[in-house]
């Protein structure tokens, strides 16, 4: 692959992962973290041992540098970003925020991560409606959805990148210009989008959305680092709501009346966190700028990487009615990792993780996930262990 030379490269920042003599195909799920991240929590407990309860400054500034890089990503100068320790968290608290008494209607698709798919399930046992509308195939979808809507939705919540399929949905501008018009807020979950399929917020319309950021997959960032992308004149009140959403107003007191929110980016802020993971997701964020991955140059390697693996897999002349590609759409259509479907993925992920190739299972799909500091030979050992595997 062309991308070999810098693979290789990179794969020297991450000796204390020995991504180089590992087939760590997680990179969907969890990436690797480059040596920097070590040194980063070194410093996290150095900066706390020294300024005690005065460490926070230290944290919310390395909380900006990763906010800086989000809103440079998503060429979104206008833009606040809340941080929190999960993307549930932040969806509990915009879900709350909702007039679900009046409205108590929320449309989504058949194709969410579990996270979202659980609380929606859990919430249509209290009397919540939630339509699911059919994410396949991805023709025809914004028409599908647009049939969904009416007077009584609350919200509209979906994902720009499937996470079993790796599908971009493509749609997304239509979409958001039919919540537009019914006056329906839109959430964009794009945990499988940042930092692989570019986008500009201001380029594609979406500025009055909002957008489910994560840092454990593709941005390197590990846990503890996510966060809820909200427009400027957002005015939405979440009644999950924590005393740092308020940050600026501590040294005044415990204010009377109604409760008040910041302006800027904590709206939908929790409370006390551990703030040594937004010492690592800022050393890796520095990282990534110095050594050039920059969102052209991450989009070419997945795309590469993932084409590649596909085109390797098609080779095998594995038995489709064993395993086969999720989805015969161009590779322009495809996210950051490779889906294969089989019955016996759950088996095939067992004894791929056996022989030390990591992947990982969602029903009836395999996902292989490649990452930055990936070579092709890695993919060929792993597809040939895939193969002597599914036809044993």
């Amino acid at each position: 692959m062309q991308t070999d030379l810098f693979s290789h490269y990179l794969a020297k920042h991450y000796t204390h992962f020995d991504v180089s003599n590992r087939l760590l195909f997680t990179g969907h799920s969890h990436q690797a973290w480059p040596d920097i991240a070590r040194e980063a929590v070194i410093e996290a407990f150095d900066t706390s041992a020294r300024l005690v309860d005065t460490k926070w400054d230290v944290a919310f500034e390395k909380i900006d540098i990763m906010r800086t890089y989000l809103r440079d990503f998503y060429d979104d100068p206008d833009g606040y970003y809340t941080h929190n320790e999960n993307t549930h968290n932040l969806i509990v608290r915009w879900l709350s925020a909702l007039d679900l008494v009046t409205k108590p209607r929320i449309v989504t698709t058949d194709g969410e991560f579990y996270s979202l798919f659980r609380q929606l399930t859990r919430m249509s046992e209290e009397n919540i409606e939630v339509v699911f509308v059919p994410s396949f195939p991805l023709e025809g979808f914004t028409d599908r959805l647009a049939e969904a809507l009416d007077d009584r939705t609350a919200a509209v919540m979906l994902s720009r990148v499937y996470f079993e399929t790796s599908l971009i949905n493509h749609e997304l501008s239509a979409v958001a210009q039919h919540c537009r018009e019914k006056g329906i807020p839109l959430m964009i979950d794009d945990y499988h989008g940042t930092n692989v399929v570019p986008l500009s917020i201001r380029g594609a319309g979406l500025e009055d959305c909002y957008i489910l950021i994560g840092g454990y997959k593709y941005l390197q960032w590990g846990e503890g680092n996510c966060f809820l992308r909200f427009p400027k004149d957002c005015e939405l009140r979440p009644v999950a709501t924590g005393w740092f959403a308020s940050f600026s107003s501590l040294k005044s007191g415990r204010a009377k009346g109604m409760v008040q929110f910041d302006e800027g980016d904590m709206r939908f802020a929790g409370a006390t966190f551990d703030g040594f993971s937004a010492y690592r997701g800022a050393a890796v964020t520095q990282f990534f700028i110095e050594q050039g991955l920059t969102p052209k140059v991450l989009q070419k390697m997945y795309r590469e990487h993932v084409a590649y693996m596909k085109y390797q897999f098609l080779g095998l002349g594995v038995d489709p009615a064993k395993l086969k590609l999720a989805h015969a759409y161009p590779i322009t259509s495809n996210g950051g990792f490779l889906s294969l479907r089989g019955a016996k993925a759950g088996e095939y992920w067992q004894k791929l993780k056996d022989q030390g190739v990591l992947t990982d299972c969602r029903g009836e799909i395999l996902r292989f996930g490649p990452a930055p500091y990936m070579v092709s030979s890695q993919m060929d050992e792993a597809l040939r262990i895939l193969k002597e595997i599914v036809e044993s």
